[in-house]
Protein backbone atom coordinates (compact mmCIF):
# COMPACT_ATOMS: atom_id res chain seq x y z
CA UNK A 1 0.00 0.00 0.00
CA UNK A 2 2.74 2.46 0.97
CA UNK A 3 4.73 1.99 -2.22
CA UNK A 4 1.74 2.92 -4.36
CA UNK A 5 1.44 6.28 -2.66
CA UNK A 6 5.19 6.80 -3.01
CA UNK A 7 4.86 6.19 -6.72
CA UNK A 8 1.94 8.61 -6.77
CA UNK A 9 3.98 11.49 -5.37
CA UNK A 10 7.06 10.59 -7.41
CA UNK A 11 5.21 10.71 -10.73
CA UNK A 12 2.87 13.61 -10.16
CA UNK A 13 4.36 15.70 -7.37
CA UNK A 14 2.78 18.30 -5.21
CA UNK A 15 0.63 19.87 -7.95
CA UNK A 16 -1.47 16.76 -8.38
CA UNK A 17 -1.89 16.45 -4.62
CA UNK A 18 -4.27 19.41 -4.81
CA UNK A 19 -6.31 18.14 -7.78
CA UNK A 20 -6.19 14.35 -7.58
CA UNK A 21 -8.32 13.43 -4.61
CA UNK A 22 -11.66 11.87 -3.77
CA UNK A 23 -14.68 13.92 -4.82
CA UNK A 24 -18.46 13.81 -5.13
CA UNK A 25 -19.77 14.20 -8.66
CA UNK A 26 -22.81 16.47 -8.70
CA UNK A 27 -25.47 15.92 -11.34
CA UNK A 28 -27.74 18.82 -12.24
CA UNK A 29 -31.44 18.41 -11.60
CA UNK A 30 -31.18 15.82 -8.83
CA UNK A 31 -30.12 15.67 -5.21
CA UNK A 32 -27.69 12.82 -5.76
CA UNK A 33 -23.90 12.69 -5.76
CA UNK A 34 -21.60 9.99 -7.11
CA UNK A 35 -18.73 9.33 -4.73
CA UNK A 36 -15.48 8.90 -6.66
CA UNK A 37 -12.30 7.54 -5.06
CA UNK A 38 -8.82 8.57 -6.29
CA UNK A 39 -6.47 5.65 -6.91
CA UNK A 40 -2.78 6.51 -7.41
CA UNK A 41 -0.73 5.09 -10.25
CA UNK A 42 1.25 1.97 -9.47
CA UNK A 43 2.42 -1.49 -10.41
CA UNK A 44 0.78 -4.70 -9.25
CA UNK A 45 0.75 -8.42 -9.93
CA UNK A 46 -2.31 -9.37 -11.97
CA UNK A 47 -3.73 -12.89 -11.97
CA UNK A 48 -3.48 -15.76 -9.52
CA UNK A 49 -0.51 -18.00 -8.69
CA UNK A 50 -0.71 -21.73 -9.36
CA UNK A 51 -1.02 -22.52 -5.66
CA UNK A 52 -4.10 -20.33 -5.06
CA UNK A 53 -7.05 -22.46 -4.03
CA UNK A 54 -9.79 -22.86 -6.68
CA UNK A 55 -7.89 -20.77 -9.24
CA UNK A 56 -8.65 -21.41 -12.90
CA UNK A 57 -6.25 -21.56 -15.83
CA UNK A 58 -7.47 -18.29 -17.39
CA UNK A 59 -6.18 -16.39 -14.34
CA UNK A 60 -2.56 -16.93 -15.29
CA UNK A 61 0.22 -16.56 -15.72
CA UNK A 62 0.70 -13.90 -13.06
CA UNK A 63 2.21 -10.82 -14.69
CA UNK A 64 3.23 -7.33 -13.63
CA UNK A 65 1.03 -4.43 -14.71
CA UNK A 66 1.45 -0.67 -14.51
CA UNK A 67 -1.73 1.40 -14.13
CA UNK A 68 -2.09 5.18 -14.48
CA UNK A 69 -3.96 7.19 -11.85
CA UNK A 70 -7.75 7.16 -12.07
CA UNK A 71 -10.90 7.68 -10.07
CA UNK A 72 -13.37 4.87 -9.52
CA UNK A 73 -16.89 4.75 -8.12
CA UNK A 74 -17.01 3.98 -4.42
CA UNK A 75 -20.16 1.98 -5.08
CA UNK A 76 -21.78 0.10 -7.92
CA UNK A 77 -24.18 2.20 -10.02
CA UNK A 78 -27.64 2.05 -8.47
CA UNK A 79 -31.11 2.14 -9.97
CA UNK A 80 -31.56 5.66 -8.56
CA UNK A 81 -29.23 7.02 -11.23
CA UNK A 82 -29.57 4.39 -13.95
CA UNK A 83 -33.31 5.02 -14.21
CA UNK A 84 -32.60 8.72 -14.82
CA UNK A 85 -30.37 7.69 -17.71
CA UNK A 86 -33.24 5.64 -19.16
CA UNK A 87 -35.89 8.33 -18.62
CA UNK A 88 -33.72 11.28 -19.72
CA UNK A 89 -35.92 13.79 -17.89
CA UNK A 90 -33.04 15.83 -16.48
CA UNK A 91 -31.03 16.22 -19.70
CA UNK A 92 -32.03 19.87 -20.20
CA UNK A 93 -30.69 20.76 -16.75
CA UNK A 94 -27.13 19.65 -17.42
CA UNK A 95 -24.31 21.72 -15.90
CA UNK A 96 -20.71 21.34 -16.99
CA UNK A 97 -18.90 20.76 -13.70
CA UNK A 98 -15.70 19.58 -15.39
CA UNK A 99 -13.62 20.37 -18.46
CA UNK A 100 -12.49 16.90 -19.53
CA UNK A 101 -14.63 16.77 -22.67
CA UNK A 102 -17.57 18.43 -24.41
CA UNK A 103 -20.28 16.03 -25.56
CA UNK A 104 -23.82 16.83 -26.73
CA UNK A 105 -26.17 14.95 -24.42
CA UNK A 106 -28.84 14.84 -27.15
CA UNK A 107 -26.48 12.77 -29.29
CA UNK A 108 -26.21 9.99 -26.70
CA UNK A 109 -28.47 7.01 -27.32
CA UNK A 110 -30.42 5.77 -24.32
CA UNK A 111 -31.43 2.28 -23.27
CA UNK A 112 -34.94 1.24 -24.25
CA UNK A 113 -37.59 0.62 -21.61
CA UNK A 114 -37.54 -3.07 -20.68
CA UNK A 115 -40.64 -5.23 -21.11
CA UNK A 116 -40.43 -6.50 -17.52
CA UNK A 117 -39.47 -4.99 -14.16
CA UNK A 118 -35.69 -5.40 -14.32
CA UNK A 119 -35.38 -5.21 -10.54
CA UNK A 120 -37.24 -8.53 -10.45
CA UNK A 121 -38.74 -7.43 -7.15
CA UNK A 122 -35.37 -7.15 -5.42
CA UNK A 123 -35.53 -3.40 -4.77
CA UNK A 124 -34.53 -0.15 -6.49
CA UNK A 125 -33.61 2.79 -4.23
CA UNK A 126 -30.04 2.21 -3.09
CA UNK A 127 -29.80 -1.14 -4.86
CA UNK A 128 -27.48 -1.89 -7.78
CA UNK A 129 -28.81 -1.60 -11.32
CA UNK A 130 -28.66 -4.96 -13.09
CA UNK A 131 -29.11 -6.88 -16.34
CA UNK A 132 -27.85 -4.17 -18.70
CA UNK A 133 -25.60 -5.08 -21.62
CA UNK A 134 -22.07 -3.78 -21.83
CA UNK A 135 -23.30 -1.36 -24.51
CA UNK A 136 -25.94 0.02 -22.16
CA UNK A 137 -23.45 0.42 -19.31
CA UNK A 138 -21.08 2.25 -21.64
CA UNK A 139 -23.85 4.52 -22.94
CA UNK A 140 -24.61 5.42 -19.33
CA UNK A 141 -20.98 6.51 -18.98
CA UNK A 142 -21.26 8.56 -22.17
CA UNK A 143 -24.47 10.19 -20.93
CA UNK A 144 -22.93 11.01 -17.55
CA UNK A 145 -19.92 12.51 -19.31
CA UNK A 146 -22.21 14.73 -21.39
CA UNK A 147 -24.18 15.78 -18.30
CA UNK A 148 -21.12 16.72 -16.22
CA UNK A 149 -18.21 17.53 -18.54
CA UNK A 150 -16.07 14.88 -16.83
CA UNK A 151 -14.99 11.82 -18.81
CA UNK A 152 -16.41 8.56 -17.52
CA UNK A 153 -16.16 5.03 -18.88
CA UNK A 154 -16.11 1.41 -17.80
CA UNK A 155 -12.87 0.16 -16.21
CA UNK A 156 -10.46 -2.01 -18.12
CA UNK A 157 -10.02 -5.47 -16.67
CA UNK A 158 -6.58 -4.48 -15.35
CA UNK A 159 -7.91 -1.30 -13.71
CA UNK A 160 -10.68 -3.31 -12.10
CA UNK A 161 -8.30 -5.86 -10.56
CA UNK A 162 -5.91 -3.11 -9.43
CA UNK A 163 -8.81 -1.39 -7.67
CA UNK A 164 -10.09 -4.62 -6.16
CA UNK A 165 -6.75 -5.77 -4.77
CA UNK A 166 -5.94 -2.40 -3.19
CA UNK A 167 -2.30 -3.41 -2.76
CA UNK A 168 -3.05 -6.98 -1.66
CA UNK A 169 -1.72 -10.06 -3.51
CA UNK A 170 -3.92 -12.58 -1.68
CA UNK A 171 -7.02 -14.37 -2.97
CA UNK A 172 -9.31 -11.61 -1.70
CA UNK A 173 -8.65 -7.94 -1.02
CA UNK A 174 -8.67 -8.64 2.73
CA UNK A 175 -6.57 -11.84 2.71
CA UNK A 176 -6.96 -15.56 2.07
CA UNK A 177 -9.39 -16.57 4.81
CA UNK A 178 -12.72 -17.35 3.15
CA UNK A 179 -14.36 -17.26 6.59
CA UNK A 180 -13.99 -13.46 6.49
CA UNK A 181 -15.71 -13.12 3.12
CA UNK A 182 -19.18 -12.56 4.56
CA UNK A 183 -17.90 -9.38 6.24
CA UNK A 184 -17.04 -7.92 2.83
CA UNK A 185 -19.41 -9.49 0.34
CA UNK A 186 -22.90 -10.67 -0.53
CA UNK A 187 -22.75 -14.06 -2.23
CA UNK A 188 -24.70 -17.33 -2.34
CA UNK A 189 -23.91 -18.09 1.31
CA UNK A 190 -25.47 -14.96 2.83
CA UNK A 191 -27.41 -13.00 0.17
CA UNK A 192 -30.80 -14.59 0.80
CA UNK A 193 -31.26 -15.11 -2.93
CA UNK A 194 -31.18 -11.43 -3.96
CA UNK A 195 -28.89 -8.46 -4.35
CA UNK A 196 -28.51 -6.07 -1.40
CA UNK A 197 -28.09 -2.32 -0.93
CA UNK A 198 -24.70 -1.07 -2.07
CA UNK A 199 -22.16 -0.24 0.62
CA UNK A 200 -23.68 -2.42 3.32
CA UNK A 201 -20.51 -4.53 3.70
CA UNK A 202 -16.95 -3.58 4.66
CA UNK A 203 -14.87 -1.80 1.98
CA UNK A 204 -11.42 -2.80 0.80
CA UNK A 205 -8.26 -0.89 1.77
CA UNK A 206 -9.05 1.83 -0.77
CA UNK A 207 -12.56 2.36 0.57
CA UNK A 208 -14.35 0.61 -2.29
CA UNK A 209 -17.47 -1.37 -1.44
CA UNK A 210 -18.78 -4.54 -3.09
CA UNK A 211 -15.73 -5.25 -5.23
CA UNK A 212 -16.42 -8.81 -4.11
CA UNK A 213 -19.99 -9.94 -4.72
CA UNK A 214 -23.39 -8.22 -4.66
CA UNK A 215 -23.41 -7.80 -8.45
CA UNK A 216 -20.74 -8.82 -10.91
CA UNK A 217 -19.30 -5.89 -12.87
CA UNK A 218 -18.68 -5.17 -16.53
CA UNK A 219 -15.20 -4.29 -17.74
CA UNK A 220 -14.18 -3.07 -21.20
CA UNK A 221 -12.08 -6.03 -22.30
CA UNK A 222 -12.67 -8.85 -24.73
CA UNK A 223 -12.38 -12.13 -22.85
CA UNK A 224 -9.65 -14.53 -23.91
CA UNK A 225 -8.58 -17.45 -21.71
CA UNK A 226 -4.95 -16.96 -22.80
CA UNK A 227 -4.73 -13.17 -22.95
CA UNK A 228 -2.28 -12.97 -20.03
CA UNK A 229 0.36 -14.88 -21.97
CA UNK A 230 0.90 -11.74 -24.05
CA UNK A 231 2.45 -10.00 -21.04
CA UNK A 232 4.92 -12.57 -19.73
CA UNK A 233 8.42 -11.24 -18.88
CA UNK A 234 7.44 -7.60 -19.20
CA UNK A 235 5.57 -4.89 -17.33
CA UNK A 236 2.27 -4.43 -19.13
CA UNK A 237 1.51 -0.72 -19.49
CA UNK A 238 -2.21 -0.10 -18.92
CA UNK A 239 -3.21 -3.26 -20.83
CA UNK A 240 -6.57 -3.33 -22.59
CA UNK A 241 -7.79 -6.14 -24.83
CA UNK A 242 -10.09 -4.11 -27.09
CA UNK A 243 -13.16 -6.05 -28.16
CA UNK A 244 -13.44 -7.25 -31.75
CA UNK A 245 -16.60 -9.33 -31.33
CA UNK A 246 -19.74 -9.18 -29.21
CA UNK A 247 -19.04 -12.27 -27.11
CA UNK A 248 -17.38 -12.95 -24.78
CA UNK A 249 -16.49 -9.82 -22.80
CA UNK A 250 -14.95 -9.80 -19.30
CA UNK A 251 -17.09 -9.59 -16.17
CA UNK A 252 -15.47 -9.38 -12.72
CA UNK A 253 -16.16 -9.67 -9.00
CA UNK A 254 -18.79 -12.38 -8.68
CA UNK A 255 -22.29 -11.72 -7.38
CA UNK A 256 -25.01 -12.54 -4.88
CA UNK A 257 -25.52 -15.79 -6.81
CA UNK A 258 -21.86 -16.84 -6.87
CA UNK A 259 -19.84 -19.35 -4.88
CA UNK A 260 -17.01 -17.94 -2.76
CA UNK A 261 -14.21 -18.84 -5.19
CA UNK A 262 -15.87 -16.76 -7.93
CA UNK A 263 -15.45 -13.67 -5.75
CA UNK A 264 -11.65 -13.90 -5.67
CA UNK A 265 -9.80 -10.82 -6.94
CA UNK A 266 -8.42 -12.69 -9.98
CA UNK A 267 -11.58 -14.57 -11.01
CA UNK A 268 -12.77 -13.87 -14.57
CA UNK A 269 -16.20 -14.51 -16.09
CA UNK A 270 -16.86 -14.41 -19.86
CA UNK A 271 -20.16 -12.89 -20.99
CA UNK A 272 -22.57 -15.23 -22.74
CA UNK A 273 -25.29 -14.76 -25.36
CA UNK A 274 -27.50 -17.07 -23.29
CA UNK A 275 -27.89 -14.17 -20.88
CA UNK A 276 -30.58 -13.01 -23.34
CA UNK A 277 -32.34 -16.38 -23.48
CA UNK A 278 -35.66 -15.20 -21.98
CA UNK A 279 -35.82 -12.06 -24.12
CA UNK A 280 -38.87 -12.57 -26.40
CA UNK A 281 -37.85 -9.85 -28.86
CA UNK A 282 -36.61 -10.62 -32.36
CA UNK A 283 -33.88 -9.58 -32.70
CA UNK A 284 -32.79 -9.72 -29.06
CA UNK A 285 -32.42 -6.39 -27.24
CA UNK A 286 -29.12 -4.53 -27.53
CA UNK A 287 -29.72 -3.09 -24.09
CA UNK A 288 -30.74 -5.89 -21.74
CA UNK A 289 -29.46 -9.27 -20.58
CA UNK A 290 -32.74 -10.50 -19.13
CA UNK A 291 -31.16 -13.63 -17.66
CA UNK A 292 -28.22 -11.81 -16.05
CA UNK A 293 -29.90 -10.70 -12.85
CA UNK A 294 -26.47 -10.81 -11.21
CA UNK A 295 -24.77 -8.28 -13.51
CA UNK A 296 -24.10 -4.57 -12.96
CA UNK A 297 -21.20 -2.11 -13.20
CA UNK A 298 -19.25 0.75 -11.68
CA UNK A 299 -17.53 3.61 -13.46
CA UNK A 300 -14.04 5.09 -13.69
CA UNK A 301 -12.59 8.43 -14.72
CA UNK A 302 -8.95 8.48 -15.88
CA UNK A 303 -6.78 11.31 -14.53
CA UNK A 304 -5.39 11.87 -18.02
CA UNK A 305 -8.04 11.95 -20.75
CA UNK A 306 -6.65 10.37 -23.95
CA UNK A 307 -7.15 11.99 -27.34
CA UNK A 308 -8.97 8.85 -28.48
CA UNK A 309 -11.32 8.84 -25.49
CA UNK A 310 -14.32 7.87 -27.65
CA UNK A 311 -12.62 4.57 -28.47
CA UNK A 312 -13.27 3.52 -24.87
CA UNK A 313 -17.04 3.94 -25.30
CA UNK A 314 -18.87 0.94 -26.74
CA UNK A 315 -20.78 1.69 -29.95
Amino acid sequence: MVRYFCLFFFFFGFSQENTFKDYNQKIAGIDFNLEMVALPSGTFKMGSPNFEKNRLADEGPVHEVYIDSFWIGKFEITWDLYQLFMQREIDSKKIKYGNDINVDVDAVTSATTPYVDMTFGMGSNGYPAISMTQLAASKFCEWLSAMTGNYYRLPTEAEWEYACRAGNESAYSFGNDVNELADYAWYDYNSGGKYQKVGSKKPNNWGLHDMHGNVAEWTLDQYSPRSYYSYVNQIADNPYNQAQKLYPRVVRGGSWMSSDYRLRSSSRTPSNKNWKKQDPQIPKSRWWHTDAQFLGFRIVRPYKVPDNYKDFWIQ
